[in-house]
């Protein structure tokens, strides 16, 4: 069990907990968390937000019962963490946007942090948040709110690489931006996981080399390699 340092609400449903410790983990990767006995049933996998020498970040969307109880926690309060698990994004090189829409901003923070040469660019239903920590980690940092998508807001011929999390359309769309183009995108995909190791194949997701479990082969795959529809 590990002590909680914040747990702090910054908009759009979501939070930001700093969690005491030293763990290991890379972009893109995740925990599973939890911070109750029985029910429900199943931990919840978050990615890593941040990550230092004496704690790790997660920011994370209150969606149902498990996220609504780790809303409740308070600093000195304990949580169990597991991990960390799966395949995260590649330390890729050249100019590079990171793009995030909703909880999918979550990752993008410790991609920056360990991308050089990169620029964000974040999509929220109502209002943007944690837009000054990005600010402070990439070379730009625009924003899509409301009814703007953020794929309308992105030149990919400017990028060699686009990293992104977030919804499946976005992520589909801007595979779709690419085509024909020497832009490679690397997407993470959001699948409901169970056991965060590949065993229980909830999270199965389809690629053009067949089935692969998201949270174990994934959760980033190269854009081109997902099937979205089928």
């Amino acid at each position: 069990m590990y002590k909680v340092l914040k747990n702090e609400y910054v908009g759009e449903d979501m939070y930001l907990m700093e969690v005491e410790g030293s763990f290991k983990g890379e972009m893109g990767q995740f925990y599973m968390l939890r911070a109750w006995d029985n029910y429900p049933l199943l931990s919840r996998p978050i990615s890593i937000h941040d990550i230092s020498d004496n704690s790790i970040s997660f920011l994370y969307k209150v969606f149902g019962e498990g996220t609504k109880i780790l809303s409740k926690l308070k600093p000195e309060d304990t949580i169990k963490l597991e991990g960390p698990y799966g395949n995260g994004y590649e330390k890729v090189e050249g100019k590079v946007a990171l793009v995030g829409g909703g909880i999918g901003v979550a990752p993008l923070y410790l991609v920056a942090k360990n991308i050089e040469n990169c620029d964000a660019y974040l999509g929220f239903r109502n209002e943007p948040i944690l837009i000054d920590k990005y600010e402070e980690v990439c070379n730009e940092v625009k924003v899509a709110v409301g009814n703007t998508f953020v794929t309308d807001i992105i030149d990919i011929n400017k990028y060699d690489y686009i990293l992104t999390c977030g919804p499946t359309p976005m992520m589909e769309k801007l595979v779709k931006m690419v085509e024909g183009t020497n832009t490679k995108v690397m997407v993470s995909l959001e699948n409901h996981m169970a056991c965060g190791v590949g065993a229980c194949l909830v999270c199965t997701c389809k690629t053009k080399f067949g089935n692969k479990k998201t949270c174990k082969d994934g959760p980033v795959f190269r854009g081109e390699d997902v099937i979205f529809n089928g």
